[in-house]
């Protein structure tokens, strides 16, 4: 019986299962991962308001990984070996015929006191700490930003500071108190959201001078210390910091001999194998790939580079060439707890429509829409 091996929980590696099982893979499916849940990550950014609680978000994966007859094991990856047919696992090897490393990315965390700050898409626990924080201040600075891997500006994630920035905007008008923060966004990029296309880069700007939003752009980040954020550009008060550093491969990629990108991801070709390693595939924020510059960082991205990976990895174990390449596409709402924005973009084409409250209950749909598979 042919043996394939997932690594991670998250968004890619749960569709590339689901999609194992959908192109009639019959063998055996071991997915590794600490905890056997799923933690739906665009949905933290209504735990400060109250709208989602930590377990709305978390889902046990029991009952889906019986129902895609896939056995789970609860461990981290620690290594490689024999080019990559054995995962090096906390609790022992595991063999396989194909390997789809789906393990997500690692947060860079060089910044002198980067640990004054809360990084929202580190988790639950990170959100609910914004969450409680929020309610014990009357008043104060809230310093939100976001950067980039130097050595690769598209391992980043700056999206979600957006929906936290106009979400917290909201909802402290909602409680009354709006005019006791000072709101100020910071990035050492001049265009902030670029990625996302030149139209988004100025709505955005606009609706937070439109909002009283402050911005702090175009200077390299010094330092936080518990009380202000530096930068070469000057300093300012902050009593609550959210920040997301950019990314970089997982901690266990440097005990094999994956082949890395300079910004430290696995890299990846077209079709998402993983150069000079049989049927070995990387998915998402774990690997590096080749498109455009804005190819973004999301979940959206990694269910259609983990689809590509497993019709691939089909392919291949039934002795034939792997031609399936995955859709270079940016989708995203960006939501402000009550309203939302919407922003497409395409190696064609790039749109953004205007915030509105049917957008913020579109996302709403599409999350049970997307998470009614795993239940």
């Amino acid at each position: 019986m042919q043996r394939v091996t997932i690594v991670g929980a998250g968004f890619g590696a749960l569709t590339a299962l689901k999609t194992l099982r959908d192109q009639g893979f019959e063998g055996q499916i071991t997915v590794v991962s600490p905890r056997p849940e799923f933690v739906y990550y665009p949905g933290l950014i209504w735990v400060p308001s109250g709208l989602r609680t930590g377990e709305d978000l978390r889902l046990d994966l029991g009952h889906f990984f019986g129902k895609m007859d896939a056995e789970h094991l609860a461990a981290s990856a620690t290594g490689l070996s024999d080019g990559g047919r054995v995962l090096h696992t906390e609790a022992g090897s595991v063999e396989n015929d194909g390997l789809i490393i789906a393990s997500g990315g690692r947060f860079i965390k060089k910044l002198p006191g980067i640990e004054h700050a809360i990084t929202p898409c580190e988790g639950i626990a990170a959100a609910e700490a914004i969450r409680d924080r929020l309610r014990s201040l009357d008043g104060g600075t809230i310093a939100m930003g976001f950067a980039g891997n130097p050595q690769e500006p598209a391992s980043m994630r700056g999206g979600p500071i957006f929906e936290f920035l106009f979400g917290l905007d909201r909802q402290l008008r909602k409680e009354g108190r709006r005019e006791r923060f000072r709101i100020v966004f910071f990035t050492p990029a001049e265009r902030p959201g670029n990625r996302l296309g030149p139209k988004a880069v100025d709505k955005l700007l606009g609706e937070m001078q439109r909002v009283g939003i402050e911005t702090h752009l175009g200077h390299k980040l010094k330092q936080f210390t518990a009380e202000k954020v530096i930068t070469e550009g000057g300093e300012f008060p902050a009593d609550l910091i959210l920040f997301m550093p950019g990314m970089t491969g997982n901690a266990w990629f440097d005990e094999t001999d994956l082949p890395r990108s300079p910004g430290g991801l696995v890299q990846a070709d077209a079709q998402c194998r993983v150069p000079g390693f049989e049927r070995t595939y990387v998915v998402g924020d774990s690997g590096s790939f080749p498109g455009p510059d804005w190819m973004p960082k999301q979940a959206h991205m990694a269910d259609l580079q983990a689809g590509a990976a497993a019709k691939n990895l089909v392919a291949e174990l039934a002795g034939k060439t792997p031609r399936e390449t995955f859709k270079v596409e940016l989708l995203c709402i960006v939501d402000a707890n009550d309203r939302g924005m919407l922003v497409a973009r395409t190696p064609k084409y790039n749109l953004v429509l205007p915030r509105t409250l049917v957008f913020h209950w579109l996302k709403r749909l599409f999350e049970w829409w997307y998470l009614r598979r795993f239940r």
